[in-house]
């Protein structure tokens, strides 16, 4: 089965930046991009093969058809694509999940890649408290000079280094891409980038979360990625959905007399 699935073959991608969030803790990264998503009127442009990941289906927020686990979006005179995840991948597909979307984006065009990503706030040091987000690069990564995520090096996002240590017996560490409590499959897609030596310029950006109501947790990831993009908006529009089932129908007030 082809990877992507055009369903708007007008719209290209060569030389565009793929957003792509990571299933990970408080998904975080998939309510950013549903708020990118709705801020910057992007399109449903194509469907992604989802056979990777639990199988996952609803209704559209706009026109007719169904959501799918893995869609791309994207409109017409924004240099931006992103990818919204719905569902983590199936335990016994993890490998070739990766392996299709690091494929994909190598392939596809696209000028720059970029991966949003939770983690576990728990695990947060000490001198990690003075702000929530981080960004971090896979190891032999090409250079972003030059290309869309340039900004990334003069904005004030320090550099992420792992509150847990891989390797504590050791009294030297090799390069390599630390570990990111709660952050599922990107420190595992990170290393995959960094071991094929990708051509894409590829970075990350993560968040320390909790659990529970991260909707400005989210606002605030996505205003990461519209100032590493250098991108404008009159503030963020939530979704639809988001009023209409992000934490379910309310309780029946009955119930409190």
């Amino acid at each position: 089965m082809t990877f992507l699935n055009l369903t708007q073959s007008s719209i290209k991608l060569t030389g565009k930046t793929l957003i792509v969030p990571v299933v990970s803790t408080a998904n975080v990264a998939q309510l950013a991009v549903d708020l990118l998503i709705a801020s910057l009127s992007l399109e449903r442009i194509g469907v992604l093969d989802s056979g990777f990941l639990v199988p996952v289906i609803g209704a559209r927020e706009e026109g007719e058809g169904v959501s799918t686990p893995l869609e791309l979006y994207g409109k017409a005179g924004t240099e931006v694509l992103v990818v919204q995840q719905r569902s983590p991948a199936l335990k016994s597909q993890k490998h070739e999940f990766i392996h299709a979307l690091l494929n994909f984006i190598r392939t596809s065009g696209v000028a720059s890649a970029l991966f949003l990503s939770g983690v576990d706030l728990s695990n947060r040091m000490d001198s990690q408290m003075l702000t929530p987000t981080y960004q971090l690069r896979p190891p032999n990564a090409a250079s972003l000079e030059s290309t869309p995520l340039a900004l990334l090096a003069s904005l004030p996002i320090p550099e992420y280094h792992s509150p847990v240590s891989q390797h504590p017996f050791e009294k030297s560490e090799t390069r390599d891409v630390p570990f990111i409590p709660g952050g599922s499959l990107t420190r595992r897609i990170l290393q995959t980038l960094s071991k094929s030596q990708s051509p894409v310029p590829t970075a990350a950006i993560l968040q320390f979360v909790l659990e529970g109501d991260n909707r400005a947790d989210a606002a605030l990831l996505a205003s990461a990625v519209i100032a590493i993009l250098g991108l404008r908006i009159d503030g963020f529009r939530e979704p639809r959905s988001w009023k209409q089932g992000l934490f379910g129908a309310p309780p029946d007030q009955t119930l409190y007399g």
